[in-house]
């Protein structure tokens, strides 16, 4: 987010009260999430533009559940990706079943009963959830879309952690030893129709985003010599850590699989972090500085428990940070190593080490970008300290879509 942008939340969120950086404040308005939702639908406009007219863009709830930030997408004409059953009930007090994609790896006989009622598209994981599904059907036909995941073997990305297409995952049948197994399964249950395949979530180059569609585009092509049909191909989600655009995404999908972007079958996307990430502003008093060690340390109130990711394994993912005086202008003037700590009770929650900032001061405002996904969808509980509220920013208009949640819901959770 640039600086003008920034600065422009930054004052609506002081002018409406949502954020106290004044110490004096005492709990209220400490901490703040915001989603800049001009941005989210930008990101929408150019996926819709890369894709078919036709193509469903399931938009995975997982990334960020806010149910304000879901409506909006609703709004803009996506569907929804969930993956556990109250994801799916999320999706479902939103949209038609037939706009909605189901996916997870270890559902009950329950959840499955709930997807095929309910007529949802799903994605079943592995070959045995197929017992499951003809037991729960007892003959009839499905009233959703049925698919399966495949995982092709391509290997890991960058991250290993969201690597979903390398041997040994937990996800997807396995392409490169059950091939015969899946043909099988298509020629044998009518019904099934779809192939899914998701190579991973982030640290993906375009080329193996772009090799897990081709892995299935060809795969149904055996399916429909061998007496099988597939209807639809969901190409599931992720982008380059590195940057790329949607655009640059269909180009290599259909440089490795050409006629898959304008052929019969029908598409899925399940985007999540190109959504949101960018679109995403966390918002922190500094509540204490301070010199110890020969280090300059700023506590905030947010770390560990909303950015896991970042906190845990930070050479894999980072947030770029910016300090903003009390009024949101942006802190100027000589630059010197500084630590931004969070609150937690480890010494490991910590979002930046030796990070060049100008003088912070108690009372300012740190702003931790690119803090859209997977972050408050993450929320750590240690320590039991409230979830911030989110504030959803539209040009300059600003409304509270989730409230900062209440210490009695923290007690209830926890049992009273």
């Amino acid at each position: 987010m640039d600086e003008a942008r920034t600065r422009q939340i930054i004052e609506l969120a002081l002018a409406g009260g949502w954020l106290c950086p004044s110490v004096r404040a005492g709990d209220r308005g400490r901490a703040l999430v915001v989603h800049d939702l001009d941005r989210v639908q930008s990101r929408v406009e150019e996926l819709r533009a890369a894709f078919p007219a036709s193509t469903l863009h399931a938009v995975a709830i997982k990334a960020n559940p806010v149910g304000g930030v879901l409506d909006h997408l609703v709004g803009l004409g996506c569907g929804l990706e969930a993956a556990s059953r109250a994801e799916l009930r999320l999706a479902l007090d939103r949209l038609p079943p037939e706009r909605i994609v189901y996916d997870a790896p270890a559902r009950t006989m329950d959840e499955l009963r709930l997807a095929l009622e309910s007529g949802v598209h799903l994605n079943l994981d592995r070959l045995g959830e197929l017992e499951r599904v003809r037991a729960l059907l007892g003959g009839a036909r499905p009233r959703g879309r049925i698919g399966l995941r495949v995982n092709p073997g391509i290997g890991a990305g960058r991250v290993q952690a969201t690597s979903t297409a390398v041997a040994g995952s937990k996800f997807g049948a396995d392409l490169l030893h059950e091939e015969a197994e899946i043909i099988e399964a298509f020629v044998q249950n009518e019904w099934l129709r779809g192939l899914h395949v998701h190579v991973g979530s982030y640290g993906m180059s375009l080329e193996q985003i772009a090799e897990g569609a081709a892995s299935i585009a060809a795969l149904a092509e055996r399916i429909e010599a061998a007496g099988g049909r597939v209807d639809h191909l969901d190409l599931g989600g992720g982008m380059p850590d590195e940057g790329g655009t949607f655009a640059e995404l269909a180009g290599a999908i259909e440089a490795a699989a050409p006629g898959v972007l304008g052929g019969e079958r029908g598409l899925v996307t399940e985007m999540g972090r190109s959504i949101h990430a960018a679109a995403g502003l966390a918002l922190s008093r500094v509540e204490a500085v301070r010199i110890t060690g020969g280090r300059r340390l700023a506590t905030i109130h947010l770390g560990a428990d909303l950015f896991v990711r970042a906190v845990y394994r930070p050479a894999w993912w980072r947030h770029r940070i910016t300090v903003h005086a009390p009024d949101g202008s942006p802190r100027q003037g000589p630059k010197a190593p500084w630590d931004v700590v969070g609150p937690l009770c480890f010494s490991g929650d910590r979002l930046a080490k030796g990070l060049l900032l100008p003088e912070v001061f108690e009372g300012d405002i740190v702003a931790v970008h690119d803090a859209g996904a997977y972050t408050l969808s993450m929320w750590s509980r240690y320590n039991s300290r409230p979830a911030p509220g989110v504030l959803a920013v539209t040009g300059d208009r600003a409304v509270m879509v989730k409230a900062e949640e209440a210490e009695a819901e923290i007690v209830g959770f926890w049992g009273a």
